[in-house]
């Protein structure tokens, strides 16, 4: 059963950031402005969490440790707690209370504020046994800091800003088609920064979202994982900075980089004191959400792949071979000796809502033969524009000639859907990543399992439901791979 519990007050000081305003910058973000109203008092007071505890005195042996990941996403934070096995012991999640500065959500106060009231809502009885920690965050969203005070000097760039002006000058810097070739990438975010402001410059330093919240815990500066600082140029194939980042001048602002899951330092003091962990607790560098979210399905094997089919239709290939191609948005992440490769089409969930209520949706998959190939051929999108298999801005939805019968309809739109994915598991291939043979599903699509049966025929491969899909289980893999480092280092 899931309960309701009251983080506590916020009015304690250890929790929040100073009062000085981060300034405000050019970069364009989506969907900001819904986000500035005023966040409720009552809410604010009460910061209710939802946990799920399956842990008692009788699942927990004399002496076993337990691992916390934490995963910070687009609207709210998970976490979850596990054993060297895997099971989970403890798991909740709280949306973000929204701190309105004058111009728009003060995001550093609402991340720190949400980490705390994670860490509290850690049962007590747990909290002894927590050998170490790590954290997940949005891809590219960047924190520019002062490496003195560890004060922001501007407000987080948020994943999905774009900062166009900063582009004809990393595209001018980087090779052809490089991950970091898009407005959104973090050093775009960094260069447009850096062409802004003209104070401060000597003593700034870039970080990641999950790299700020871990140095909230572990207190050591300017650390980061090869997973968030792929999109800021970083070559995990290298393992270093290129030499055509190194010679720009804001290159000084650049993090040292770790594999994810590397054991950074101890739990600062006062924080454990306060919650009750032991002294022996390690923080470990994190990851990115998508990348956490992937290892939470432990699809470990070259070949193995997830489909993540929620408002949008996004795959993650495991492969031995490293694979870039910014017109296609597909780039990889280094996982250990290997490579997740990954691509996002436009198509998905998104466009069936526009269609059907979540009831209907249900309804007319009962009568739909999977077996049976539909004749439509649909590419369904919500607006004009894809990127990926097929990297046409200009594409226009194709949802006509509509059927009279909603259940062929639905069936069409549904096959489409799943040509589209084989088509990006093919374009991966002849890219010269693996050749997929297996994939689990993620994402609210999973759960149709007519889809998932019509996927398994148009793919020709076995597909079936990850049984593990939340980022925070991915985290707390890590939080476990780190321990298990520093026992064999010891």
């Amino acid at each position: 059963m899931l309960a309701s519990i009251s983080a506590r007050s916020l009015t304690i000081s250890s929790l929040f950031l100073s009062s000085s305003s981060p300034k405000y910058g050019r970069c364009k973000s989506r969907n900001l402005m819904s986000e500035t109203e005023s966040w409720n008092k009552t809410k604010a007071r009460s910061m209710s969490l939802k946990v799920s505890n399956s842990s008692s005195k009788d699942d927990v042996q004399v002496g076993e440790r337990l691992y916390l990941g934490m995963d910070f996403g687009t609207s709210g934070a998970r976490f979850a707690i596990i054993n060297k096995d895997g099971t989970i012991l403890s798991e909740g999640k709280k949306e973000y209370p929204k701190f309105t500065t004058e111009e728009s959500i003060d995001w550093l106060r609402s991340w720190k504020v949400t980490l705390f009231s994670l860490l509290e809502a850690v049962p007590v009885n747990l909290r002894p046994l927590i050998a170490s920690i790590s954290i997940d965050g949005t891809s590219a969203t960047t924190i520019i800091i002062d490496s003195n005070s560890g004060e922001p000097l501007w407000r987080p760039f948020l994943y999905n800003e774009s900062c166009p002006d900063a582009l004809p000058v990393v595209k001018s810097i980087a090779p052809a088609n490089h991950t970091v070739c898009s407005g959104t990438s973090t050093l775009c975010k960094l260069v447009s920064w850096w062409n802004t402001e003209g104070e401060n410059r000597e003593s700034a330093l870039l970080l990641h979202q999950a790299d700020w919240l871990l140095w909230l815990l572990h207190g050591k500066l300017g650390l980061s994982d090869y997973n968030n600082a792929l999109k800021v140029g970083y070559d995990p194939e290298l393992e270093s900075y290129p030499p055509w980042l190194l010679s720009q001048p804001y290159s000084q602002l650049l993090p040292s980089v770790q594999a994810p899951g590397t054991s950074i330092g101890y739990l600062k003091e006062g924080i454990r004191t306060e919650f009750g962990f032991p002294k022996d607790c390690v923080v470990c560098t994190g990851t990115t959400d998508s990348i956490a979210a992937f290892l939470a399905a432990r699809a470990t094997e070259p070949g193995k792949a997830v489909t993540s089919l929620g408002s949008t239709l996004a795959i993650k290939l495991l492969s031995t071979s490293r694979i870039e191609d910014a017109r296609f948005g597909v780039y990889s992440h280094r996982l250990d000796d290997k490579w997740l490769v990954g691509g996002a089409s436009n198509t998905g969930g998104a466009v069936l809502r526009q269609i059907f209520t979540d009831e209907q949706l249900e309804k007319l998959s009962e009568h739909i033969d999977p077996m049976e190939v539909s004749p439509l051929d649909y590419y369904p999108l919500q607006v004009v524009g894809e990127r990926f298999p097929v990297a046409d801005p200009k594409m226009v939805p194709r949802l006509h000639p509509r059927p009279q019968s909603d259940v062929e309809y639905l069936h069409g739109i549904l096959e489409s859907i799943a040509r589209i994915e084989a088509k990006g598991y093919s374009l991966l291939k002849d890219m010269g990543a693996t050749q997929v043979d297996e994939v689990f599903t993620a994402g609210g699509g999973a759960k149709n399992e007519k889809w998932t049966k019509i996927r398994e025929r148009v793919l020709g491969l076995p597909v079936s439901r990850a049984i593990q899909t939340e980022a925070a289980y991915g985290a707390a893999l890590l939080a476990l791979k780190g321990a298990q480092a520093q026992h064999n280092e010891q």
